[in-house]
């Protein structure tokens, strides 16, 4: 039985990191202290995915940060180990599924997500979506809620929360 104690604090720190604008590393940073995995390089790896892959709307930088903690708990560390690389990718299949439902859920969209894509994240979510390039946009985004407990925060409390679940019923075998 996974420590649902450990996994609340887990979505909580994320959801608290994300103020800091940055939301892969505000996933990988709680995941990281919550479950002692990666080291100051996977935290630096993960700066550039936010806004969606470098603000360009993309894939989720909360969900990002999910993943390559999942990587960092299970991934291969040798390109030869074919198995080790289905086994994670299959993995993450499922864990990013999870988010998309958790996500539905939680704000109880009526349609479901059409993607990962934090443009369609935050279409279904404000009703539009904002070029987070364009620093206008960006603070219009802000206002909007973006940055607030029911924005980015909530989300990237989501991904951590789906990340924690899934490493620690692997780690209990």
């Amino acid at each position: 039985m996974i420590d649902q104690k450990k996994v609340k604090a887990i979505r909580a720190k994320a959801h608290a990191n994300e103020n800091m604008s940055g939301c892969s590393q505000a996933v990988i940073a709680a995941l990281q202290e919550g479950l002692n995995i990666g080291d100051a390089q996977s935290l630096k790896a993960a700066t550039a995915f936010a806004g969606g892959m470098a603000r360009r709307g993309e894939s989720c930088g909360a969900l990002v940060g999910a993943l390559m903690a999942l990587g960092l708990e299970e991934g291969r560390d040798k390109l030869e180990d074919l198995p080790k690389l289905q086994s994670t990718v299959a993995d993450g299949y499922v864990l990013s599924n999870e988010f998309m439902r958790r996500l539905e859920n939680e704000w109880t969209l009526k349609n479901p997500l059409p993607s990962t894509l934090c443009r369609d994240i935050q279409l279904a979510l404000y009703g539009r979506s904002w070029n987070l390039a364009d620093a206008a946009q960006r603070t219009d985004f802000i206002k909007s809620g973006g940055h607030g407990d029911e924005g980015c925060l909530k989300v990237c409390g989501i991904a951590a929360e789906v990340a924690a679940e899934m490493i620690l019923r692997k780690r209990e075998g």
